[in-house]
């Protein structure tokens, strides 16, 4: 075999290997009937719709232990006898009553089915009642893995809690674990611990009761929808203080709960919460859940938007623990969590994704909030920087929109190239006013409710204008980063998209002010080289072929 046969032989070897690993990298995972049941919306989950949630738990701390009750209120959209509730293992249904009768249920891994005697009528309310206890599964590097979090404070007190986002609240407590389905007239929630202790939820407290020798059941309630894991109990020694923020609704409650030794370090972190209520009803509108009020509550683990009542874990820096995930030099000047995990109340709580698979309408926005707030304390150019910076966390490993019907999340890229995104999205609309109309017409429109990608993407290209289907294939559906091609062609410059999806567009502007209309096809434009240069506010690369 001679050299160049070698070499051949050789290349064919590398192109198969190099086949094989990207075929590995990139194949699909495989789901089970169990993802589909807890990611789709069956025949068993299809008939009724969930109205209210009446959750009363008794955590036993000692023995990491919960057991308690969920009483369903739920209207029937048509006849039906099955119905589908979920609660994941290791945590069990003990017994469920309907219409005070004990009736019969069947278990096939994290799903229960009841069976009720009868079909049940169509157009009608009804209650259902689920005993349940277990051993929730515990959350090893929460909030990410999820789980219930038990562990002590500082002084040695008790201290537990729950994030269980992804993972489900059907990992603790029995419910229809679906996000297009959240209880239309809100929640209940009864907290029953030692007396030494505090309880806090969601929404609004409206009271307390002392029972047996040493116990104490705290009682919260939610007004507003809910999505079934933003439910969160809070457990601990915990000390609490009011105020107030006169905001576009009214007066807005305001609590905090901390711990005991923090009051003081809180006092003063939590004094940005103000200026950030100011900044973000400015932009997206009303705080979505006044009846309900804004809480601040200390939690065990860094954050999460648990709705009206924020986990916060932050340690009372600055920054994400301290650190500008940015590197612009200004996003360690405001606390990450504050910001970032309330913004969350319009973009994840108030507009909600029906499936988790379009969760980029939670975090893309929510992440642009950061650029926003920055901007509302040191300027736009501070707020171009940080959004410019957050890019060198992007991987573009997977598309930005998972998986549909399985609980399967997409990438985390659809925080930072997703608010890239919407960076675009302001360039292109070329007026801030009319940009800061969508962010609060999208609040208004979609004002507690749940919706797909293909909505949220309609609406914004209905109400801009723009040519922006192919945009948002490109960002959310393919991991491909645009290429504007261009050469030089005596005074001209003649340029195109390349390693875009097919008829893609977009509409760039150079780093002069000058627009140019860019697609597949090659355009020329009278320009100097040196003046052909992009704006970095577009989230797109740019290579030069000749």
């Amino acid at each position: 075999m001679d050299k160049k046969q070698e070499k051949l032989k050789m290349k064919k070897r590398f192109l198969i290997l190099l086949a094989l690993v990207s075929s590995h990298l990139f194949a699909q995972p495989k789901f089970s009937k169990q993802d589909t049941l807890r990611g789709s919306i069956t025949p068993e989950r299809s008939w009724w719709d969930v109205k209210h949630y009446e959750l009363d738990i008794e955590p036993i701390i000692n023995k990491q232990k919960i057991v308690g009750k969920n009483t369903i209120s739920f209207y029937t959209i048509r006849q039906g006898q099955k119905m589908q509730i979920d609660l994941q293992n290791p945590m069990e249904i003990d017994s469920i009553s309907f219409e005070e009768e004990k009736t019969s249920f069947t278990r096939i891994g994290n799903v229960y089915y009841v069976i009720f005697e009868n079909e049940l009528f169509a157009d009608k309310l009804y209650k259902i009642t689920l005993h349940f206890s277990g051993k929730p599964h515990k959350a090893v590097n929460a909030p990410w893995d999820g789980g219930w979090i038990w562990t002590k404070d500082a002084k040695g007190n008790p201290w537990a809690t729950v994030a269980c986002q992804g993972l489900g609240a059907s990992s603790w407590y029995p419910c229809k674990d679906h996000q297009s389905d959240e209880p239309e007239n809100g929640a209940k929630i009864s907290v029953k611990i030692p007396k030494n202790l505090v309880a806090v939820s969601n929404g609004q407290f409206i009271g307390k009761k002392e029972v047996e020798k040493n116990k104490t059941i705290y009682y919260w309630e939610v007004k507003n929808p809910i999505n079934s894991y933003n439910i969160v109990p809070y457990i601990g020694n915990y000390i609490h203080w009011s105020d107030g923020y006169n905001g576009e609704k009214g007066n807005l409650k305001l609590d905090y709960w901390v711990l005991e030794e923090n009051i003081e370090k809180a006092k003063k972190q939590f004094e940005q919460v103000k200026p950030m209520l100011k900044c973000f009803e400015n932009w997206f509108g009303a705080y979505p859940f006044y009846e309900d009020g804004y809480k601040l509550v200390e939690a065990p683990y860094l954050g999460m938007e648990h709705q009206s009542a924020i986990a916060y874990g932050n340690n009372y820096i600055n920054g994400y623990i301290g650190k500008d995930l940015s590197h612009s030099g200004t996003g360690d000047k405001w606390d990450f969590i504050i910001i970032h995990e309330s913004a969350h109340e319009w973009f994840g709580n108030n507009i909600t994704s029906k499936d988790i698979a379009d969760m980029w309408i939670h975090e893309a926005f929510t992440s642009y909030s950061e650029v926003l707030y920055t901007e509302s304390l040191f300027g736009k150019e501070a707020g171009t920087n940080y959004v410019i910076g957050i890019r060198s966390s992007i991987n573009n490993n997977l598309p930005i929109i998972g998986k549909y019907g399985v609980n399967k999340e997409g990438s985390g890229d659809m925080y930072y190239k997703g608010s890239n995104l919407i960076h675009i999205i302001r360039q292109l609309m070329d007026n801030d006013e009319k940009f800061k109309s969508l962010l609060r017409s999208m609040n208004q429109q979609f004002y507690h409710k749940t919706i797909t990608s293909q909505q949220l993407e309609k609406y914004i290209i209905d109400l801009t204008g723009l040519p922006l289907e192919k945009v948002f294939d490109q960002y959310l559906r393919t991991i491909q980063i645009p290429v504007l091609e261009y050469k030089t062609e005596n005074k001209n410059i003649e340029y195109r998209w390349t390693n875009c999806t097919p008829n893609f567009q977009l509409r760039i502007k150079l780093q002069n002010g000058k627009w140019i209309d860019a697609s597949e096809d090659w355009k020329s434009i009278e320009c100097s080289q040196k003046d052909f240069i992009l704006d970095e506010n577009f989230y797109v690369k740019s290579i030069k072929i000749n």
